[in-house]
């Protein structure tokens, strides 16, 4: 036997059903939440249909709810963006769907992180951090926050001197 284990297992496993876990009606990790995220994503049919633009704020729309979490749909043009903020006691977890959009985090002295279609963030509760549509093109993207946002508390820009030539005031 050419093996690096002693561990092999016969049979159908999926017949020995007190070793599987029962399957989750909602997400309840960071994993699953990821994963909802992912699936929403690419179902365009659930989504592209209710994507609006606003010229004088970011748009948003609730896509679904379940058990302690929110999904929501927001639409981006050139230059909008969040300001530095929080998620309060929320989790989440950002996905690009369409566009670009830049990340500036607080505790990396907001060195910019250019997030692709397709890119995903996960942040936990306390993770200060802003989001703009940088680029020349509209943005959409995916928001899930476990639990449901409550609270969204905006801070003051803390730059270090060498990074405050950086951004603009």
């Amino acid at each position: 036997m050419n093996s690096d284990s002693d561990l092999q297992i016969a049979g159908d496993i999926l017949s020995v059903r007190h070793l599987l876990q029962p399957p989750r009606e909602h997400p309840a990790t960071v994993a699953d939440f990821v994963g909802l995220s992912r699936a929403v994503a690419a179902d365009r049919g659930q989504w592209a249909h209710l994507v609006e633009y606003d010229a004088t704020s970011r748009w948003y729309h609730r896509l679904r709810t379940g058990p302690g979490y929110e999904v929501w749909l927001l639409s981006w043009l050139p230059g909008q963006g969040t300001g530095l903020h929080d998620h309060g006691p929320s989790s989440g977890v950002l996905t690009v769907l369409e566009g670009r959009l830049t990340e500036r985090s607080e505790r990396s002295e907001r060195a910019a992180r250019e997030l692709a279609p397709g890119a995903h963030r996960v942040f936990a509760p306390g993770y200060v951090h802003e989001v703009v549509n940088d680029a020349l093109e509209p943005a959409v993207s995916l928001h899930v926050y476990h639990p449901g946002l409550t609270e969204m508390p905006m801070h003051a820009a803390r730059c270090a001197p060498a990074a405050r030539d950086a951004v603009p005031a």
